[in-house]
């Protein structure tokens, strides 16, 4: 592990960077040169999905930055328009097209399909599939409360490799990263920094002027998200942010010199509130969240 970066093994023996670049809500024009920044700063993994509408501008960025493709750490999500065994098989197809590559290193199923249960297992099903057929080098969920770890393996021969949910200080999620834990995935952190919630009411407006955060933040000269990154890092957690600005690109990356103490982990543990900050995963359906993903 170089002084830079901090690598994890998933539960099938694949290396991952636990510290990823994630593209959520960018859009497509301003992507290409996000992720471009990104590769520069020293980034190798980037997390997209076929739902974002930028798998292709990621594919671009990354096909030109010179850093070499076994370098690089793909992870994209299947949509639930495209759920099903068949369907699944082509988002593959549709996903790598769009980002230019052969095989993608890992494929999730974006969220779990509560009103649909089989077309979430049957999904499952293709990735699996994809992975026998070496498509994919890991495989795994977003979004996938307890419950739907444990209705997903009664029938799936491979537990996911990550569960990628809402992991921030003030939402921690404690119960599904036991269930994570219990079975061997690796809990991926989106919206790590507060993300769509960081200008949540805290009683204080922005999470990034949290006094328990800043105090930490200044005691080792650096900003309120890179603490947050580092609380992900320590514990094991990967963890994605996402920025189309340049130097706050290069400042979430620049965590790795320093360490919070266990007091301090300990009073980051404490300012989880319960309160979710995206969709309610047992809400999503087809009927309020289809849409068709394009072809490649």
């Amino acid at each position: 592990m170089s002084a830079n970066h901090m690598e994890t093994t998933l539960n099938n023996g694949v290396r991952m960077p636990l510290l990823g670049f994630g593209v959520f809500q960018t859009p497509p024009d301003e992507t290409r040169e996000a992720v471009a920044e990104a590769l520069r700063v020293g980034y190798r993994l980037i997390d997209t999905a076929a739902a974002y509408g930028n798998e292709r501008e990621v594919g671009e960025a990354i096909a030109d930055s010179g850093v070499d493709r076994g370098e690089v750490f793909i992870e994209t999500k299947v949509w639930i328009s495209d759920f099903g065994y068949d369907e699944t098989l082509h988002a593959f197809d549709k996903s790598a097209g769009k980002l230019r590559v052969e095989m993608i290193d890992l494929f999730i199923l974006h969220q779990a399909l509560p009103s649909a249960f089989e077309k979430t297992t049957e999904a499952y099903r293709a990735l699996e599939a994809l992975l026998a057929d070496g498509k994919v080098r890991a495989i795994g969920v977003s979004n996938f409360m307890p419950d739907h770890l444990e209705r997903l393996m009664e029938t799936a021969d491979i537990a996911p490799a990550v569960n990628q949910v809402e992991v921030h200080p003030y939402f921690a999620q404690p119960d599904v990263q036991a269930a994570d834990a219990d079975r061997g995935i690796l809990t991926q952190a989106w919206s790590p920094i507060g993300g769509i919630t960081a200008y949540r009411d805290t009683g204080t407006g922005s999470v990034f002027e949290d006094p328990t955060i800043t105090r930490i933040a200044e005691a080792h000269g650096k900003s309120a998200a890179q603490v947050m990154l580092r609380w992900h890092l320590q514990a094991g957690r990967s963890a994605i942010p996402k920025s189309v600005k340049a130097h706050r690109i290069a400042e979430n990356f620049d965590v790795f010199d320093f360490t919070l103490t266990a007091d301090q982990t300990a009073a980051l543990d404490a300012l989880d509130t319960g309160v979710r900050g995206g969709p309610e995963p047992e809400a999503v359906t087809l009927e309020a969240f289809g849409r068709d993903i394009p072809e490649a």
